[in-house]
């Protein structure tokens, strides 16, 4: 898989610097192209000589020396060029900081500056710098930036801590290394995913809602990403997911206009998101003070538009999935959904099931298409239902 690919392996100035000669070992083992880049701060922690030796190229430091011949006068172009993916291990506060503010000082950020293939970083750092709040803005502006983030593994700490911090173990390195060059068979298609539960404002402070968290939606849009599909995810709910189109939205009304406005340049709708089915039909400007005479309060109800049924009645060629979450009845529901939406495929869960219902990581799903029997999955992680969903969709 990573025979011939261009990997620049950037190491920071980090204890956890010398836990990246076996990443360069194992890149090499793979006959990857490994060309490792290091600030002062690494030197000091592991020599370049070491990393040359591993990665057979010398390793570059600076960024005013040649480092392999005359020629090679701009050495952060060079490598930006040359690359097919920059990974920065271990990435410091420091680097990080850098990265989000397009800072660029020495070798190292002035490449990463110049780089526009797919950059993948691993934080490790003490627990309350990574904590820090300026180190979580600096990640999550790199997330908005589509650089790939790992997150940091808890566990025992150099300075005698245990947190996290951790650099992740080699296997989970490798494995976000590799992901980078899977078959993205989703490319050039556009997918929209709703996200999350709606909120009806009955006044100011108050909203008629539901339990939906939003995971299922999200691990859709997750996966197909990963796919290479151009995601839009339309959601009520905040995401630190990078490499997407997000939109957010509350009400019922804002998710239809949003996805109505997306729609006819898509190729698959994703009906993820728990619809509110009513909204009261008046909103009151103030908060609503309960009074000492009266026992019961009243709130008239609407209709909100059928979403599903009202954007697949438009569709010319898109792929249109719905989900159902029931808690009785599940088939009899979910194939009356089926029926009445125009949707091309439905999912329905069980949401009074342990585990498959609001708020957890898993599901079981029962997949149903018009005139064939029901398929239903075994209980699983919500992405690796949105996994098998997809793998689905390519070969139905």
């Amino acid at each position: 898989m990573l025979k011939d690919k261009h990997i620049a392996l950037y190491v920071t100035g980090g204890i956890a610097a010398y836990k990246s000669l076996n990443i360069v070992r194992s890149l090499i083992k793979q006959d990857a192209q490994v060309q490792v880049i290091m600030t002062d701060a690494a030197q000091k922690f592991v020599t370049p000589l070491t990393f040359a030796t591993l990665s057979q190229r010398p390793v570059i430091t600076d960024n005013f020396t040649p480092q392999t011949s005359p020629d090679d006068f701009i050495p952060h172009i060079q490598l930006a060029l040359w690359t097919d993916l920059a990974v920065v291990v271990p990435a410091t506060a420091n680097i990080i900081g850098k990265m989000a503010n397009g800072l660029s000082d020495d070798i190292v950020s002035t490449s990463l500056l110049a780089t526009t293939a797919p950059k993948l970083v691993f934080p490790a750092m003490n627990t309350d710098m990574y904590n820090n709040p300026a180190v979580k803005n600096n990640l999550q502006t790199l997330r908005k930036m589509n650089v790939q983030i790992v997150e940091p593994a808890v566990g025992f700490l150099a300075e005698g801590m245990t947190g996290k911090g951790r650099l992740p173990e080699l296997p989970a390195i490798m494995e976000a290394i590799e992901k980078n060059f899977q078959p993205r068979p989703l490319l050039g298609k556009k997918v929209i995913v709703t996200a999350g539960g709606t909120k009806e404002a009955i006044d100011p402070v108050r909203f008629i809602g539901n339990r939906s968290s939003g995971k299922m939606g999200l691990a859709m849009a997750k996966v197909a990403r990963d796919l290479g599909a151009d995601v839009t995810l339309i959601t009520t709910v905040d995401t630190d997911l990078g490499g997407l189109n997000v939109v957010k939205v509350q009400t019922a009304t804002e998710l239809m206009a949003q996805i109505q406005s997306a729609f006819p340049k898509s190729d698959v709708l994703v009906m993820a998101a728990a619809v509110a089915d009513f909204k009261p039909i008046n909103v009151a400007d103030q908060k609503i003070k309960k009074n000492d005479d009266e026992d019961i309060f009243t709130i008239k109800l609407t209709k909100n538009p059928d979403i599903l049924k009202t954007v697949a009645s438009t569709k010319t060629n898109q792929f249109v999935v719905g989900f159902a979450a029931e808690t009785q009845h599940l088939l009899e529901n979910a194939e009356k959904k089926l029926a009445n939406k125009n949707a091309d495929v439905i999912l329905a869960n069980n949401v009074a099931q342990n585990g498959a219902g609001f708020n957890v990581d898993t599901n079981r799903i029962t997949l149903l298409q018009k005139n064939q029997q029901p398929e239903t999955w075994p209980l699983m992680s919500k992405v690796d239902v949105a996994r098998k969903f997809w793998d689905f969709y390519l070969h139905r």
